[in-house]
Formats: structure tokens, C-alpha cells, sequence
């Protein structure tokens, strides 16, 4: 996805209203309070900057005793209500911007997992992470500041520059004369600022891929030497994003900075003109004091306000980012009036299904039927279209042309999950979470017994290797299950699939990558589970689908035979070839298998 152009603040609305009413509204209570504490934190610099008049002019010039108690109290009583409505109205707006983040994460989470396979093929972990954590933790503040500024600092403004006014609408003017020639630069500044924090969060994201790729692959970057060639490479990114930082935080501190040379000039000018008329004695210097005092402590939340605008402008980048992730849809989606489906040995029909990744063509017409209950081989040349069956099978993706058929019912024609709970998949990577072998193999159910559990750890060979484990089943798997060796990995998914029990049984080179050993107790393991089911086997190791009911033979896209074992041998085509190749092999060791 490429970058939104550029929006500027006044057309912010739409992007401000979005994140209102899809996160934010449920919040609305909150905030309301949180507002009406600010308002009340605001006004209590306007009451303390109009107290200093008195307070000059009776207390300190004319040495009144009655008066300097009950200004004293009056003082008193705005620091306390400043106190306490500032605490109260920082736990809110703390609570309302933790809580607002984890929902649009959460959510966002659930909206990237349900995205297509395509999706993630060009969208690298490392991105979405950023988009996740990165851009919505980016934006976490944003709605607490806009209130503070319109709820605080708005009102606080307002009212000190009412006490200025009230004590002398000439200085006030004099004070502000400045304002409007700040105004172009500082929404030039605000634009700075939004390009470089889009390129910034763009750049984060490239810094999360570089990130993830290091750690996943941190084996082959030791065997390889690759410590030093990384880190450089992970160091130039990091030194864009400091440059990018720079420059975003210079435009942030030129906001603020030109509103403080904009009040020292008011300020001079008040001094020269002022100060004449307290001299001559048309002004007294209460009535200056609390001018001085009102538009000092007004020109604060100007450059909170002034900096707003800035921060605002950091966030949009994210913003931007998040709602255009949001606005992807899937193309592979349930249909609106899903067909039923409980067949409990479902038949598999493949019909001229035809799929092209782009202008590569991947399937070309593949037909075949796998029979309900009976084990269906798929071998061919890498790159022949055994996996990406299985891929069509489970709509990951969806073919161009042609139709799958489960049960006799379009799988197009299923409701997503239901049709996803009809398969178990072991592949030659076993995917273990980075937890418990427990809950690797619960997967978050809650209604297996310790019996069922037993049983199916028995029945995978499980609970063969459980007592050299330093707890159990409650040890730890590991990143990606690196606590434990190949064959163990697999025996756990497949204690998983057995666990899940599912109609269809799909394996994907579940052997290939094991020893001898580690095969032959997987392969008991596997037989286990597959009895009964309607499985289907992708298989480079002839040997172990020897007695499969049916064999396909697959090449470019294409069922080019298909038949049992013995019918494939006798028939002398490309499965006797494959066969002959792999069995010439064993002999001789030095005969190419390429």
C-alpha cells in the first residue's frame, strides 16, 4: 500500500471522524468528564492572574490586613481545584488512551489475520507489525492532547486573555500584534512535519521487517557469517529513521519557538508602553502585574495549542496508515447464504480448475477425485502444483477457473470456518507456538479431558519423549518449537490433528525432513491418524505412499496419471521414472537424482 498524499489539517475532519465513531465513541462518557475537568483546570489560571491585582494593590501597596486573608485563601483555593481536577482528569484520559489502543489493536489484529494469503505474501511480518504496535501506539495520545487542548488550554487561553483585556485592551492588542504573521509559518511547519513522520512510520516498518527476517533466520546468519553484513544493513535504516526524527522534531520545536518570539516582542512592546503609564500614574501595578501574569501564563497553552497541530500531524501519518490497512478487504469471504454441510467422509473433486499467480500459470486444468475414507497420494517435479492444491483446497486462495468440490458442495459455496474445521494439516515445517506443548496441542479448547488427552498422545507417540522433558507436557515449546527436535515437532502436530479430529487429513511432505528412526515412528503415527479419513498426501519419498488407494502423478499444473502403486509401475510413464530415479539412487549413491 502505497501512501496516502498529503492532507492537510483543515481537511483532517474525515480521518478525525473515523477514529471517533469507529474506537472512540464507546469511550464518550469518559471523555465528556475528562472535558469538563479541563475546562474547570483551564479557568483557574484566568481566576489566579486576576487575583494578583488585589493582591499588589492592597496587600503590597496599601497594607491591607483583611485583605491579605481572603486572597490568600482565594489562592489557596485555585491551586487545590487546579490540583485535584488535574489528577483526576489525567487517570481518565490515561485509562480512555490505554484502553482506546488495545481495542483498535486488537481489532486490527483480528482484521490482518483475516486478510488473504496474497496479502500476506507481499506484506512481511516485520510491516504488519508496525502497522499493529508501531502505528496505533503512534496515535495513543492524540485524542488526550486534542481534549487537553480544547478543554484546558482553550478555556485557559480564553480566560487570561479576558483578565488582559478587562485590565487593558491596548496592551492586549500591543501583545498579540505578532499572532497573525506566525500563522503561515507555522501551518508550512505542520505540513513538514506530516510528510516526515509519513516517511518515518514507512521506514519503521522496514526496520520491523529487517528485525523479524534477523531473528527467524539466525541460524543460517551464523553458519554464514552473516553477524556484521546484517548489522550494517540493520544500522543504515536505523540512521534514516534518526534523520527522519531530526527533521520531524525540528518542525515540532519551530512550531512552539516562533510563538515565543512572537510574545518577547509583545512583551517589549507592552513594557515601553506600559510602563510610561505607570509611571505617570494612569495604571497601577496591580493592574500590570495581572496583565503581565495573564499573558505569561496564556502564552503556555498557546504553544501547547500552536504544538497540537504538529502532533496531530505525526499522528495523521499513523492514522492514515491504520485506516487504509482497516479499508483492505478480503477477496476470499463467505457467501452470504452458505450451503450446509455435515458429510462425515467427504469425497474430494477437483474439476479443470485452472490458477495463475499473475502471468505464472499454476494449475492447468487439474482434475481428479480423491475417494471419501481412502488415502490419495500427490507426487510430481517441484514446482508441479502439488502444494498449491492443497492452498486451492482450503481457499487460501481461490482458482481463476474450474471448481472444488467437498462432499459434493462447492467449496466456494461454504461458510469459511466451517469448511477450514473439515481439514487437519501436518507439514514438513511443524508451526509450534512459543508455549507449552499443552497448549500447543489444545490449541485454546477447554473441553478435552486428561483421558482424550492421554489417549491422543499416545496415539502420536507423544508421550513417548514427555519424561526426558524438564516439565512434561508443560515445558516449553520454544520459538517456533526450537526446544524440541524434527521428529519430536512432528509427533506434537500430529497429536494435534489427531486431537482435532476432523473429516479430511491433509499431509504435506510430513516425513521428508526426519532420520530413520524419527520416519518410521512419525509414518506409525500418521497411519494412525489417517485410517478412516479422507486424506490426501503430498509425498517426495515414494517409498512411504506405496500403499496409498490412489497415486496422482502431477507435471506443470497437470494430473498426468493416476492409479495405484503396482498400475504406475506397470504403465512404464513418469511415476515408474520418479520411482526407478529414487530407487537407483539408494543403490548408488553417486547416481544423479536432479
Amino acid at each position: 500500500m502505497s501512501p496516502r498524499p498529503e492532507i492537510p489539517l483543515a481537511k483532517s475532519w474525515p480521518l478525525f471522524k473515523w477514529l471517533w465513531k469507529d474506537f472512540l465513541r464507546p469511550y464518550r462518557m469518559l471523555m465528556a468528564g475528562a472535558f469538563v475537568l479541563m475546562t474547570i483546570e483551564g479557568s483557574t489560571a484566568g481566576a489566579l492572574s486576576y487575583v494578583l491585582k488585589p493582591m499588589f494593590d492592597k496587600v503590597f501597596v496599601d497594607g491591607d490586613q483583611s485583605a491579605m486573608k481572603w486572597v490568600g485563601m482565594a489562592i489557596l483555593a485555585i491551586f487545590l481545584t487546579r490540583a485535584i481536577t488535574g489528577m483526576a482528569q489525567k487517570l481518565l484520559m490515561t485509562y480512555i488512551g490505554q484502553h482506546s489502543v488495545a481495542d483498535i489493536q486488537y481489532r486490527l489484529l483480528q482484521h490482518v489475520m483475516q486478510l488473504d494469503t496474497t496479502f500476506h505474501s507481499v506484506h512481511p511480518p516485520g510491516h504488519l507489525m508496525s502497522r499493529v504496535q508501531g502505528d496505533v501506539g503512534g496515535v495513543s495520545t492524540i485524542w488526550s492532547a486534542l481534549i487537553q487542548g480544547l478543554g484546558r488550554d482553550v478555556v485557559a487561553v480564553i480566560s487570561l486573555i479576558g483578565v488582559a483585556l478587562y485590565m487593558d485592551w491596548a496592551w492586549t492588542l500591543i501583545a498579540l500584534i505578532g499572532v497573525p504573521i506566525t500563522i503561515a509559518p507555522i501551518i508550512l511547519a505542520q505540513r513538514f512535519v506530516r510528510s516526515q513522520s509519513r516517511a518515518a512510520r514507512e521506514l519503521a516498518g522496514q526496520v520491523g521487517t529487517r528485525l523479524d527476517e534477523v531473528f527467524h533466520g539466525i541460524t543460517q546468519i551464523k553458519l554464514n557469517s552473516l553477524e556484521r553484513y546484517q548489522s550494517l544493513r540493520y544500522n543504515t535504516l536505523r540512521r534514516r529513521s534518526i534523520a527522519l526524527a531530526m527533521r520531524t522534531g525540528a518542525g515540532r520545536a519551530l512550531i512552539p519557538g516562533m510563538v515565543d518570539i512572537m510574545a518577547g516582542a509583545g512583551f517589549v512592546a507592552v513594557l515601553y508602553f506600559g510602563g510610561n503609564e505607570i509611571i505617570s500614574g494612569e495604571k497601577t501595578i496591580g493592574e500590570f502585574m495581572s496583565f503581565f501574569t495573564a499573558m505569561t501564563l496564556a502564552f503556555e497553552p498557546l504553544r501547547r495549542l500552536a504544538n497540537l497541530g504538529g502532533s496531530w500531524q505525526t499522528a495523521a501519518a499513523s492514522l492514515e496508515r491504520v485506516q487504509a490497512l482497516f479499508e483492505t478487504k478480503p477477496s476470499i469471504t463467505t457467501p452470504a447464504l452458505p450451503a450446509r454441510h455435515d458429510v462425515e467422509r467427504p469425497e474430494i473433486r477437483f474439476d479443470d480448475v485452472h490458477l495463475a499467480y499473475g502471468d505464472l500459470p499454476v494449475l492447468r486444468g487439474a482434475s481428479f477425485v480423491a475417494e471419501a475414507g481412502k488415502t490419495t497420494a500427490l507426487v510430481g517435479a517441484s514446482g508441479a502444483g502439488k502444494s498449491t492444491i492443497f492452498n486451492v483446497l482450503t481457499r487460501l486462495i481461490d482458482p481463476n477457473t474450474g471448481d472444488v468440490l467437498l462432499g459434493g458442495v462447492s467449496t466456494r459455496q461454504l461458510e469459511l470456518s466451517a469448511l477450514r474445521g473439515q481439514f487437519s494439516v501436518v507439514t514438513q515445517d511443524a508451526l509450534l507456538f512459543d508455549e507449552t506443548l499443552r497448549e500447543n496441542i489444545l490449541l485454546g479448547r477447554t473441553d478435552v479431558s486428561e483421558a482424550q488427552l492421554n489417549e491422543v498422545l499416545q496415539a502420536a507417540h507423544v508421550s513417548e519423549f514427555l519424561p526426558q522433558l524438564p516439565k512434561g507436557l508443560d515445558s516449553e515449546a520454544g520459538p517456533r518449537g526450537s526446544n524440541l527436535s524434527g521428529g519430536q515437532r512432528q509427533r506434537v502436530a500430529i497429536a494435534r490433528a489427531l486431537l482435532r479430529d476432523t473429516p479430511v487429513l491433509l499431509l504435506d511432505e510430513a516425513t521428508s525432513a526426519l532420520d530413520t528412526r524419527s520416519e518410521s515412528v512419525v509414518q506409525a503415527a500418521i497411519d494412525r491418524l489417517s485410517s478412516g479419513r479422507t486424506t490426501l498426501v503430498i509425498a517426495h519419498r515414494l517409498s512411504t505412499i506405496r500403499n496409498a488407494d490412489k497415486i496422482l502423478v502431477m507435471d506443470y499444473g497437470q494430473v498426468v496419471e493416476q492409479g495405484t502403486h503396482d498400475e504406475l509401475l506397470d504403465k512404464g510413464g513418469m511415476y515408474s521414472d520418479l520411482y526407478r530415479l529414487q530407487f537407483r539412487s539408494k543403490q548408488d549413491p553417486d547416481a544423479n537424482t536432479d
